[in-house]
Protein backbone atom coordinates (compact mmCIF):
# COMPACT_ATOMS: atom_id res chain seq x y z
CA UNK A 1 0.00 0.00 0.00
CA UNK A 2 2.77 2.17 -0.08
CA UNK A 3 2.33 4.03 -3.48
CA UNK A 4 -1.42 4.31 -2.83
CA UNK A 5 -0.40 6.34 0.67
CA UNK A 6 2.14 7.84 -0.59
CA UNK A 7 0.19 9.33 -3.70
CA UNK A 8 -2.47 10.78 -1.07
CA UNK A 9 -0.01 12.62 0.89
CA UNK A 10 1.96 13.62 -2.10
CA UNK A 11 -2.14 15.32 -2.93
CA UNK A 12 -2.16 16.87 0.49
CA UNK A 13 1.35 18.30 -0.13
CA UNK A 14 0.42 19.79 -3.60
CA UNK A 15 -2.16 21.57 -1.98
CA UNK A 16 -0.11 23.46 0.64
CA UNK A 17 2.59 23.72 -1.60
CA UNK A 18 1.82 23.98 -5.29
CA UNK A 19 -1.23 25.37 -4.96
CA UNK A 20 0.16 28.37 -2.78
CA UNK A 21 2.36 29.07 -5.80
CA UNK A 22 -0.16 28.86 -8.12
CA UNK A 23 -1.86 31.60 -5.64
CA UNK A 24 1.06 33.85 -5.58
CA UNK A 25 1.58 33.61 -9.16
CA UNK A 26 -2.27 34.88 -9.81
CA UNK A 27 -1.92 37.74 -7.34
CA UNK A 28 -5.11 37.64 -5.07
CA UNK A 29 -6.54 40.93 -4.02
CA UNK A 30 -8.55 41.26 -0.71
CA UNK A 31 -9.82 44.22 -1.28
CA UNK A 32 -11.33 43.70 -4.60
CA UNK A 33 -15.14 43.66 -4.46
CA UNK A 34 -16.27 40.17 -5.67
CA UNK A 35 -19.38 39.62 -8.18
CA UNK A 36 -21.36 37.97 -5.51
CA UNK A 37 -21.58 41.71 -4.00
CA UNK A 38 -21.04 43.92 -7.45
CA UNK A 39 -24.03 41.86 -9.24
CA UNK A 40 -26.02 40.59 -6.56
CA UNK A 41 -29.64 39.93 -7.79
CA UNK A 42 -30.80 37.30 -5.37
CA UNK A 43 -30.76 34.07 -7.74
CA UNK A 44 -27.40 33.39 -9.29
CA UNK A 45 -25.16 36.23 -7.35
CA UNK A 46 -25.84 35.32 -3.48
CA UNK A 47 -22.57 35.81 -1.26
CA UNK A 48 -22.63 32.65 0.63
CA UNK A 49 -19.18 31.86 3.22
CA UNK A 50 -16.35 29.23 2.39
CA UNK A 51 -17.81 26.47 4.16
CA UNK A 52 -20.77 26.30 1.64
CA UNK A 53 -19.03 27.47 -1.37
CA UNK A 54 -16.32 24.53 -0.39
CA UNK A 55 -19.05 21.80 -0.72
CA UNK A 56 -20.70 22.93 -3.51
CA UNK A 57 -17.84 23.35 -5.91
CA UNK A 58 -16.66 19.93 -4.82
CA UNK A 59 -20.68 18.18 -5.34
CA UNK A 60 -20.84 20.39 -8.56
CA UNK A 61 -17.43 19.25 -10.24
CA UNK A 62 -17.57 15.45 -8.64
CA UNK A 63 -20.01 13.76 -10.43
CA UNK A 64 -19.44 10.10 -11.45
CA UNK A 65 -16.16 11.04 -13.16
CA UNK A 66 -14.07 10.46 -10.46
CA UNK A 67 -15.36 7.07 -9.41
CA UNK A 68 -16.40 5.69 -12.36
CA UNK A 69 -13.38 6.90 -14.65
CA UNK A 70 -10.60 6.08 -12.30
CA UNK A 71 -12.66 2.36 -12.02
CA UNK A 72 -12.17 2.15 -15.60
CA UNK A 73 -8.44 3.45 -15.68
CA UNK A 74 -7.81 0.71 -13.21
CA UNK A 75 -7.37 -1.35 -16.52
CA UNK A 76 -4.11 0.02 -16.78
CA UNK A 77 -2.84 -0.65 -13.75
CA UNK A 78 -0.86 1.50 -11.07
CA UNK A 79 -0.02 3.79 -13.87
CA UNK A 80 -3.02 5.45 -13.24
CA UNK A 81 -2.25 6.25 -10.00
CA UNK A 82 0.46 8.77 -11.75
CA UNK A 83 -1.77 10.84 -14.05
CA UNK A 84 -4.25 11.31 -11.06
CA UNK A 85 -1.60 12.58 -8.36
CA UNK A 86 0.54 14.89 -10.82
CA UNK A 87 -2.44 15.47 -13.20
CA UNK A 88 -4.58 16.57 -10.21
CA UNK A 89 -1.64 18.78 -8.99
CA UNK A 90 0.06 20.45 -11.93
CA UNK A 91 -3.12 20.33 -14.87
CA UNK A 92 -6.27 19.61 -12.73
CA UNK A 93 -6.41 22.39 -10.03
CA UNK A 94 -4.75 24.87 -11.62
CA UNK A 95 -7.79 24.40 -14.43
CA UNK A 96 -9.91 25.05 -11.90
CA UNK A 97 -8.43 27.65 -9.78
CA UNK A 98 -7.24 29.83 -12.93
CA UNK A 99 -11.09 29.72 -14.30
CA UNK A 100 -12.38 30.05 -11.20
CA UNK A 101 -10.98 33.62 -10.36
CA UNK A 102 -10.89 34.99 -13.89
CA UNK A 103 -14.39 34.53 -13.99
CA UNK A 104 -14.23 36.07 -10.22
CA UNK A 105 -12.25 39.52 -12.05
CA UNK A 106 -14.37 39.13 -14.66
CA UNK A 107 -18.45 39.69 -13.56
CA UNK A 108 -18.62 35.64 -12.90
CA UNK A 109 -18.52 35.23 -16.54
CA UNK A 110 -18.46 31.75 -18.21
CA UNK A 111 -16.07 29.96 -20.38
CA UNK A 112 -17.58 31.14 -23.80
CA UNK A 113 -17.11 34.81 -22.70
CA UNK A 114 -13.91 34.04 -21.28
CA UNK A 115 -12.48 32.28 -24.27
CA UNK A 116 -13.74 34.98 -26.47
CA UNK A 117 -12.23 37.73 -24.82
CA UNK A 118 -8.81 35.97 -24.07
CA UNK A 119 -8.80 34.08 -27.27
CA UNK A 120 -11.29 35.96 -29.75
CA UNK A 121 -13.98 36.83 -30.53
CA UNK A 122 -14.85 33.74 -32.66
CA UNK A 123 -13.95 31.15 -30.10
CA UNK A 124 -16.92 32.46 -27.81
CA UNK A 125 -19.40 31.18 -30.36
CA UNK A 126 -17.40 27.69 -30.84
CA UNK A 127 -17.07 27.96 -26.74
CA UNK A 128 -20.25 28.13 -26.19
CA UNK A 129 -21.78 25.94 -28.76
CA UNK A 130 -19.22 23.12 -27.30
CA UNK A 131 -20.13 24.16 -23.49
CA UNK A 132 -23.84 23.71 -23.90
CA UNK A 133 -22.61 19.87 -25.86
CA UNK A 134 -20.56 19.08 -23.01
CA UNK A 135 -23.14 19.84 -20.38
CA UNK A 136 -26.10 18.40 -22.12
CA UNK A 137 -23.83 15.30 -22.29
CA UNK A 138 -22.99 15.54 -18.32
CA UNK A 139 -26.69 16.32 -17.22
CA UNK A 140 -27.53 12.87 -19.30
CA UNK A 141 -24.74 10.84 -17.99
CA UNK A 142 -25.72 12.23 -14.77
CA UNK A 143 -29.28 10.94 -15.06
CA UNK A 144 -28.42 7.29 -16.05
CA UNK A 145 -25.54 6.50 -14.36
CA UNK A 146 -27.29 7.10 -10.45
CA UNK A 147 -30.41 6.00 -11.54
CA UNK A 148 -29.07 2.56 -12.12
CA UNK A 149 -27.43 2.48 -8.79
CA UNK A 150 -30.74 3.33 -7.13
CA UNK A 151 -32.86 0.15 -9.60
CA UNK A 152 -29.58 -1.70 -8.06
CA UNK A 153 -30.65 -0.95 -4.56
CA UNK A 154 -34.69 -0.93 -5.17
CA UNK A 155 -37.25 -3.01 -5.19
CA UNK A 156 -38.41 -4.79 -8.17
CA UNK A 157 -41.75 -2.63 -8.49
CA UNK A 158 -39.57 0.69 -9.06
CA UNK A 159 -38.94 0.89 -12.29
CA UNK A 160 -35.65 2.60 -13.94
CA UNK A 161 -38.51 4.85 -15.83
CA UNK A 162 -39.40 6.23 -12.93
CA UNK A 163 -36.59 6.44 -11.58
CA UNK A 164 -35.08 9.06 -14.18
CA UNK A 165 -38.40 10.97 -14.08
CA UNK A 166 -38.28 11.65 -10.70
CA UNK A 167 -34.59 12.97 -11.10
CA UNK A 168 -35.28 14.56 -14.01
CA UNK A 169 -38.01 16.47 -11.81
CA UNK A 170 -35.48 17.12 -9.21
CA UNK A 171 -33.19 18.55 -11.96
CA UNK A 172 -35.98 20.93 -12.99
CA UNK A 173 -36.49 22.34 -9.96
CA UNK A 174 -32.52 23.15 -8.96
CA UNK A 175 -31.62 24.43 -11.76
CA UNK A 176 -34.96 27.31 -11.90
CA UNK A 177 -34.68 28.20 -8.25
CA UNK A 178 -32.07 30.67 -6.41
CA UNK A 179 -28.85 28.95 -5.90
CA UNK A 180 -29.38 29.35 -1.87
CA UNK A 181 -32.25 27.93 -1.82
CA UNK A 182 -31.47 23.74 -2.57
CA UNK A 183 -28.17 23.74 -3.72
CA UNK A 184 -27.13 26.06 -0.84
CA UNK A 185 -28.99 24.04 1.57
CA UNK A 186 -28.65 20.37 1.18
CA UNK A 187 -25.60 20.41 -0.67
CA UNK A 188 -23.70 20.37 2.68
CA UNK A 189 -25.63 17.60 3.95
CA UNK A 190 -25.03 15.75 0.84
CA UNK A 191 -21.17 16.35 1.29
CA UNK A 192 -20.88 15.27 4.62
CA UNK A 193 -22.54 11.81 3.21
CA UNK A 194 -20.16 12.27 -0.28
CA UNK A 195 -16.77 12.46 2.12
CA UNK A 196 -18.22 10.02 4.76
CA UNK A 197 -18.25 7.24 2.10
CA UNK A 198 -15.00 7.48 0.63
CA UNK A 199 -13.54 7.53 3.53
CA UNK A 200 -15.58 4.32 4.74
CA UNK A 201 -14.13 2.31 1.64
CA UNK A 202 -10.53 4.04 1.43
CA UNK A 203 -10.33 2.90 5.06
CA UNK A 204 -11.57 -0.42 5.03
CA UNK A 205 -8.95 -1.03 1.84
CA UNK A 206 -6.44 0.07 4.11
CA UNK A 207 -7.83 -1.62 7.56
CA UNK A 208 -8.90 -4.76 6.08
CA UNK A 209 -5.56 -5.34 4.03
CA UNK A 210 -6.37 -5.45 0.42
CA UNK A 211 -3.61 -5.97 -2.04
CA UNK A 212 -2.80 -2.75 -4.02
CA UNK A 213 -0.43 -2.67 -6.10
CA UNK A 214 2.73 -0.62 -6.17
CA UNK A 215 3.63 1.84 -9.10
CA UNK A 216 4.81 0.28 -12.23
CA UNK A 217 5.11 2.07 -15.79
CA UNK A 218 3.74 -1.38 -17.42
CA UNK A 219 0.49 -1.32 -19.02
CA UNK A 220 -1.48 -4.03 -17.42
CA UNK A 221 -4.49 -3.02 -19.97
CA UNK A 222 -6.38 -6.74 -20.70
CA UNK A 223 -7.08 -5.29 -24.35
CA UNK A 224 -4.14 -4.13 -24.71
CA UNK A 225 -5.41 -0.43 -25.43
CA UNK A 226 -2.70 2.37 -25.04
CA UNK A 227 -2.10 4.61 -22.30
CA UNK A 228 -1.52 7.55 -24.66
CA UNK A 229 -4.11 9.10 -24.87
CA UNK A 230 -6.51 6.82 -23.67
CA UNK A 231 -5.79 6.31 -19.68
CA UNK A 232 -6.20 10.65 -20.06
CA UNK A 233 -9.42 10.28 -21.52
CA UNK A 234 -10.75 7.67 -19.84
CA UNK A 235 -9.79 9.34 -16.23
CA UNK A 236 -10.85 12.92 -16.75
CA UNK A 237 -12.54 14.01 -13.27
CA UNK A 238 -10.45 13.23 -11.18
CA UNK A 239 -7.27 14.64 -12.93
CA UNK A 240 -8.39 16.97 -15.25
CA UNK A 241 -12.27 17.98 -16.36
CA UNK A 242 -13.09 20.72 -18.58
CA UNK A 243 -16.57 20.30 -16.99
CA UNK A 244 -15.21 22.13 -14.02
CA UNK A 245 -14.81 25.32 -15.87
CA UNK A 246 -18.28 25.41 -16.74
CA UNK A 247 -19.16 24.88 -12.66
CA UNK A 248 -16.59 27.57 -11.19
CA UNK A 249 -18.13 29.98 -12.52
CA UNK A 250 -21.25 29.19 -10.90
CA UNK A 251 -19.17 29.56 -7.25
CA UNK A 252 -17.45 32.64 -8.47
CA UNK A 253 -20.57 34.51 -8.75
CA UNK A 254 -21.09 33.29 -4.59
CA UNK A 255 -17.43 33.91 -3.46
CA UNK A 256 -17.16 36.93 -1.09
CA UNK A 257 -13.31 36.97 -1.39
CA UNK A 258 -10.84 36.27 -3.67
CA UNK A 259 -8.66 34.74 -0.62
CA UNK A 260 -10.90 32.14 -0.28
CA UNK A 261 -10.32 30.54 -4.10
CA UNK A 262 -7.52 28.57 -3.59
CA UNK A 263 -9.39 26.23 -0.80
CA UNK A 264 -12.81 26.92 -2.81
CA UNK A 265 -11.08 25.93 -6.16
CA UNK A 266 -7.54 24.33 -5.88
CA UNK A 267 -8.56 22.76 -3.07
CA UNK A 268 -11.72 21.14 -3.48
CA UNK A 269 -10.03 19.82 -6.79
CA UNK A 270 -7.22 18.26 -4.55
CA UNK A 271 -10.02 16.15 -2.45
CA UNK A 272 -11.59 15.06 -6.09
CA UNK A 273 -8.33 13.47 -6.49
CA UNK A 274 -8.18 11.69 -3.08
CA UNK A 275 -11.93 9.89 -3.63
CA UNK A 276 -10.54 9.43 -7.52
CA UNK A 277 -7.36 7.74 -6.09
CA UNK A 278 -9.83 5.66 -3.39
CA UNK A 279 -11.83 4.17 -6.64
CA UNK A 280 -8.97 3.46 -8.91
CA UNK A 281 -7.44 1.37 -5.50
CA UNK A 282 -10.51 -0.35 -5.17
CA UNK A 283 -10.86 -1.25 -8.48
CA UNK A 284 -7.08 -2.65 -8.66
CA UNK A 285 -7.07 -4.34 -5.10
CA UNK A 286 -10.29 -6.25 -5.28
CA UNK A 287 -10.19 -7.29 -8.59
CA UNK A 288 -7.13 -8.29 -11.12
CA UNK A 289 -7.24 -6.60 -14.38
CA UNK A 290 -9.14 -9.39 -16.17
CA UNK A 291 -12.11 -9.93 -13.56
CA UNK A 292 -12.78 -5.82 -13.44
CA UNK A 293 -13.07 -6.38 -17.22
CA UNK A 294 -15.50 -8.73 -17.02
CA UNK A 295 -17.55 -7.16 -14.26
CA UNK A 296 -17.30 -3.69 -16.36
CA UNK A 297 -18.72 -5.82 -19.37
CA UNK A 298 -21.39 -7.06 -17.59
CA UNK A 299 -22.56 -4.56 -15.61
CA UNK A 300 -20.04 -1.56 -16.26
CA UNK A 301 -18.89 0.89 -13.58
CA UNK A 302 -22.25 0.57 -11.48
CA UNK A 303 -21.78 -3.04 -10.91
CA UNK A 304 -18.54 -2.31 -9.91
CA UNK A 305 -19.23 0.54 -7.49
CA UNK A 306 -21.98 -1.92 -5.40
CA UNK A 307 -19.60 -5.03 -5.76
CA UNK A 308 -16.77 -2.34 -3.85
CA UNK A 309 -19.25 -1.25 -1.41
CA UNK A 310 -20.84 -4.17 -0.46
CA UNK A 311 -16.95 -6.34 0.05
CA UNK A 312 -15.52 -3.67 2.15
CA UNK A 313 -18.43 -2.27 3.90
CA UNK A 314 -20.75 -4.82 4.53
CA UNK A 315 -24.62 -4.57 3.55
CA UNK A 316 -25.56 -2.06 5.86
CA UNK A 317 -22.07 0.26 5.35
CA UNK A 318 -22.14 -0.72 1.31
CA UNK A 319 -25.57 0.77 0.71
CA UNK A 320 -24.43 4.35 2.82
CA UNK A 321 -21.79 4.54 0.19
CA UNK A 322 -24.00 3.59 -2.50
CA UNK A 323 -25.57 6.52 -1.43
CA UNK A 324 -22.53 8.72 -1.57
CA UNK A 325 -21.77 7.92 -4.60
CA UNK A 326 -25.49 8.10 -5.82
CA UNK A 327 -25.11 11.83 -4.66
CA UNK A 328 -22.21 12.77 -6.68
CA UNK A 329 -23.51 12.91 -10.15
CA UNK A 330 -27.41 14.20 -9.16
CA UNK A 331 -25.37 16.74 -7.22
CA UNK A 332 -23.80 17.21 -10.82
CA UNK A 333 -26.40 16.44 -12.87
CA UNK A 334 -28.55 19.44 -11.91
CA UNK A 335 -25.40 21.81 -11.53
CA UNK A 336 -24.82 20.96 -15.27
CA UNK A 337 -28.50 22.25 -16.41
CA UNK A 338 -28.00 25.59 -14.21
CA UNK A 339 -24.84 26.29 -15.64
CA UNK A 340 -26.12 25.69 -19.32
CA UNK A 341 -29.28 28.34 -18.51
CA UNK A 342 -27.06 30.85 -17.45
CA UNK A 343 -24.35 30.36 -19.98
CA UNK A 344 -27.04 30.37 -22.89
CA UNK A 345 -28.74 33.71 -21.19
CA UNK A 346 -25.77 35.37 -21.10
CA UNK A 347 -25.20 34.69 -24.45
CA UNK A 348 -28.60 35.66 -25.72
CA UNK A 349 -28.57 38.38 -22.81
CA UNK A 350 -31.68 37.39 -21.19
CA UNK A 351 -31.76 38.01 -17.47
CA UNK A 352 -32.75 35.69 -14.91
CA UNK A 353 -34.64 37.40 -12.34
CA UNK A 354 -37.98 36.15 -14.00
CA UNK A 355 -38.76 32.75 -13.25
CA UNK A 356 -40.12 32.67 -17.01
CA UNK A 357 -37.12 33.27 -18.42
CA UNK A 358 -35.28 30.63 -16.44
CA UNK A 359 -37.95 27.88 -17.84
CA UNK A 360 -37.94 28.59 -21.01
CA UNK A 361 -34.52 28.58 -21.79
CA UNK A 362 -33.64 25.39 -19.12
CA UNK A 363 -36.65 23.52 -20.84
CA UNK A 364 -35.82 22.66 -24.47
CA UNK A 365 -32.05 21.28 -22.72
CA UNK A 366 -34.18 18.77 -20.51
CA UNK A 367 -35.83 17.71 -23.52
CA UNK A 368 -33.13 17.09 -25.22
CA UNK A 369 -31.46 15.09 -22.30
CA UNK A 370 -34.78 12.63 -22.18
CA UNK A 371 -34.17 11.92 -26.03
CA UNK A 372 -30.51 11.50 -24.93
CA UNK A 373 -31.15 8.87 -22.62
CA UNK A 374 -32.14 6.17 -25.03
CA UNK A 375 -28.62 6.45 -26.06
CA UNK A 376 -26.28 3.25 -25.43
CA UNK A 377 -24.16 4.69 -21.94
CA UNK A 378 -20.46 3.62 -23.19
CA UNK A 379 -20.75 5.88 -26.17
CA UNK A 380 -22.63 8.43 -24.36
CA UNK A 381 -19.40 8.31 -22.36
CA UNK A 382 -17.08 8.13 -25.19
CA UNK A 383 -18.03 11.36 -26.47
CA UNK A 384 -18.27 12.87 -22.68
CA UNK A 385 -14.73 11.88 -22.41
CA UNK A 386 -13.43 13.94 -25.59
CA UNK A 387 -15.50 16.83 -24.63
CA UNK A 388 -14.83 17.05 -21.32
CA UNK A 389 -11.35 17.12 -22.13
CA UNK A 390 -11.55 19.59 -25.20
CA UNK A 391 -13.46 21.89 -23.25
CA UNK A 392 -10.25 21.82 -20.32
CA UNK A 393 -7.85 22.22 -23.14
CA UNK A 394 -9.59 25.84 -24.33
CA UNK A 395 -10.02 26.79 -20.51
CA UNK A 396 -6.14 25.83 -19.73
CA UNK A 397 -5.20 27.62 -22.84
CA UNK A 398 -7.54 31.24 -21.68
CA UNK A 399 -5.48 30.46 -18.19
CA UNK A 400 -2.20 30.81 -20.15
CA UNK A 401 -3.00 33.78 -22.33
CA UNK A 402 -5.06 35.86 -19.01
CA UNK A 403 -1.06 35.25 -17.08
CA UNK A 404 0.92 36.28 -20.42
CA UNK A 405 -1.47 39.21 -21.31
CA UNK A 406 0.26 40.14 -17.36
CA UNK A 407 3.13 39.35 -17.73
CA UNK A 408 2.92 36.50 -15.17
CA UNK A 409 3.94 32.83 -15.06
CA UNK A 410 2.10 31.40 -18.00
CA UNK A 411 3.80 28.12 -18.21
CA UNK A 412 1.60 26.79 -15.24
CA UNK A 413 -1.11 26.67 -17.94
CA UNK A 414 0.05 26.63 -20.86
CA UNK A 415 2.60 23.18 -20.52
CA UNK A 416 -0.75 21.30 -19.02
CA UNK A 417 -2.87 22.85 -22.40
CA UNK A 418 -0.21 21.26 -24.83
CA UNK A 419 0.19 18.19 -23.05
CA UNK A 420 -4.27 17.93 -23.02
CA UNK A 421 -4.26 19.36 -26.80
CA UNK A 422 -1.74 16.50 -27.89
CA UNK A 423 -4.09 14.32 -25.95
CA UNK A 424 -7.47 15.19 -27.18
CA UNK A 425 -6.80 15.18 -30.71
CA UNK A 426 -4.77 11.73 -30.59
CA UNK A 427 -7.62 10.25 -29.77
CA UNK A 428 -10.24 12.14 -32.02
CA UNK A 429 -8.43 11.39 -35.00
CA UNK A 430 -7.68 7.76 -33.90
CA UNK A 431 -10.87 6.57 -32.62
CA UNK A 432 -14.38 5.47 -33.74
CA UNK A 433 -16.54 8.33 -33.00
CA UNK A 434 -14.17 10.39 -34.80
CA UNK A 435 -11.87 10.12 -37.68
CA UNK A 436 -10.49 6.61 -37.60
CA UNK A 437 -6.69 7.51 -38.90
CA UNK A 438 -4.11 4.38 -38.12
CA UNK A 439 -2.33 5.29 -34.62
CA UNK A 440 0.85 6.52 -36.22
CA UNK A 441 -1.30 9.21 -38.53
CA UNK A 442 -2.91 10.05 -35.39
CA UNK A 443 0.08 11.32 -33.43
CA UNK A 444 1.94 13.18 -36.24
CA UNK A 445 -1.66 14.78 -36.75
CA UNK A 446 -2.06 16.01 -33.05
CA UNK A 447 1.35 17.03 -32.99
CA UNK A 448 1.32 19.21 -35.72
CA UNK A 449 -1.96 20.72 -34.32
CA UNK A 450 -0.05 21.02 -31.04
CA UNK A 451 2.47 22.84 -32.46
CA UNK A 452 0.32 24.96 -34.63
CA UNK A 453 -1.56 26.31 -31.32
CA UNK A 454 1.84 26.87 -29.24
CA UNK A 455 2.98 28.98 -32.09
CA UNK A 456 -0.62 31.00 -32.38
CA UNK A 457 -0.36 31.15 -28.47
CA UNK A 458 2.94 33.38 -28.85
CA UNK A 459 2.38 35.24 -31.78
CA UNK A 460 -0.64 36.61 -30.16
CA UNK A 461 0.67 37.01 -26.83
CA UNK A 462 3.84 38.84 -28.60
CA UNK A 463 1.24 41.29 -30.82
CA UNK A 464 -1.08 42.04 -27.78
CA UNK A 465 1.79 43.03 -25.87
CA UNK A 466 3.25 45.03 -28.56
CA UNK A 467 -0.23 46.70 -29.33
CA UNK A 468 -0.57 47.90 -25.91
CA UNK A 469 3.09 49.17 -25.18
CA UNK A 470 2.61 51.04 -28.57
CA UNK A 471 -0.69 52.58 -26.98
CA UNK A 472 -2.75 51.63 -29.92
CA UNK A 473 -4.76 49.26 -27.83
CA UNK A 474 -4.62 48.58 -23.97
CA UNK A 475 -4.69 45.27 -22.27
CA UNK A 476 -7.77 44.86 -20.35
CA UNK A 477 -7.73 41.61 -18.32
CA UNK A 478 -9.97 42.75 -15.13
CA UNK A 479 -13.03 44.47 -15.19
CA UNK A 480 -13.97 46.96 -13.19
CA UNK A 481 -16.83 46.21 -10.69
CA UNK A 482 -19.20 48.74 -9.30
CA UNK A 483 -21.30 48.33 -6.20
CA UNK A 484 -24.43 47.36 -6.60
CA UNK A 485 -27.48 49.50 -4.92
Amino acid sequence: MVTFLVAIAILIVGYFTYGKFVEKIFGVKEERMTPAYANADGVDYVPMDTKRNSMIQLLNIAGVGPIFGPIMGALYGPVAFLWIVFGCIFAGAVHDYLTGMISIRNRGAHLPELAGKFLGKAFRHVVNAFSILLLVLVGTVFVTAPAALIADISPAWITMGAIIVCIFLYYIVATLLPVDKIIGRLYPFFGALLVISAIGVGGALVVQGHPIPEITLENMHPGGLAVFPLLFLTISCGALSGFHATQSPIISRTTQKESQGRKIFYGMMILEGIIAMIWAAAGMALFNGAGLNEILAAGGPAAVVREVSITTLGAIGGTLAILGVIVLPITSGDTAFRSARMIIADYIKVGQKKVSNRLWIALPLFVISVVLTQVDFNLLWRYFSWANQSTAMIALWVGAMYLALQRKNFWIAAVPAAFITMATFTYILNAEIGFRLPIEWAYAGAALITAASIAAFFYTVRARLAASDSGIRPIVVDEELEQSA
